[in-house]
C-alpha cells in the first residue's frame, strides 16, 4: 500500500514537472513564433509577413492578439484576402491586422461584458460575454490565453474588419 502511494506521488511529481516544462517552452516563444508553430494560423502568418509586421510582433510588447484562423480568412468574401495581400494594398492589410492587436497583455480574466479596448489600429473593439462565450466585436474566441513571451494570443473564428473599412 505504501509502495503504491509512493509510486503515485513520484508519478504525479514527474507529470507536474513535464507540464511546467511545456508551459515554459510555450511562454518562451514570442507571438510570431507561436503563430508559425500553429497549423491553423498559416494565413495569419503570411499576412503578417506581407504587412511587414513580423519585427513589431516579435518585439518586447506586450501585445494582445486576436488571431483569426485559416478558416476565418477563407470565410472572407471572395477575392478579399487576395486583394489585401497585394503590395499596393499594404496599408489596408496593416489596418486590418493592427485592428486585431491591443497594447498590453489582456488575459480573458481581465475582460468584462461591454468593455471596449482601443486597438493598435486606433479604433475600438467591444467585448461581449454570453452563455460562457467571449466575443470580440461579434467574433467568438475559440482558444483563449495562449501565453507568449511578449503577450498573449486569443484565437478567433472570423476576421474582424475595422468599422472605418465598412463605410
Amino acid at each position: 500500500m505504501k509502495t503504491q502511494k509512493l509510486r503515485n506521488l513520484i508519478l504525479g511529481t514527474v507529470v507536474a514537472l513535464f507540464a511546467t516544462i511545456n508551459v515554459a517552452k510555450a511562454q518562451s516563444k514570442d507571438i510570431v513564433d507561436l503563430a508559425v508553430g500553429n497549423d491553423n494560423l498559416k494565413t495569419l502568418v503570411a499576412a503578417v509577413k506581407a504587412a511587414g509586421l513580423v519585427e513589431t510582433l516579435k518585439s518586447t510588447g506586450p501585445f494582445t492578439v486576436f488571431a483569426p484562423t485559416d478558416a476565418a480568412f477563407a470565410a472572407l468574401p471572395a477575392g478579399t484576402l487576395d486583394m489585401l495581400l497585394k503590395p499596393e494594398n499594404k496599408d489596408k492589410l496593416v489596418a486590418v491586422l493592427t485592428y486585431h492587436v491591443v497594447s498590453g497583455k489582456v488575459m480573458s480574466t481581465d475582460l468584462s461584458n461591454g468593455q471596449e479596448a482601443a486597438t493598435v489600429q486606433g479604433e475600438k473593439v467591444k467585448v461581449m460575454m454570453a452563455n460562457g462565450k467571449v466575443m470580440i466585436s461579434g467574433v467568438t474566441v475559440v482558444a483563449a490565453d495562449v501565453k507568449a513571451s511578449n503577450g498573449v494570443v486569443h484565437v478567433i473564428d472570423k476576421v474582424i474588419l475595422p468599422p472605418s473599412m465598412m463605410k
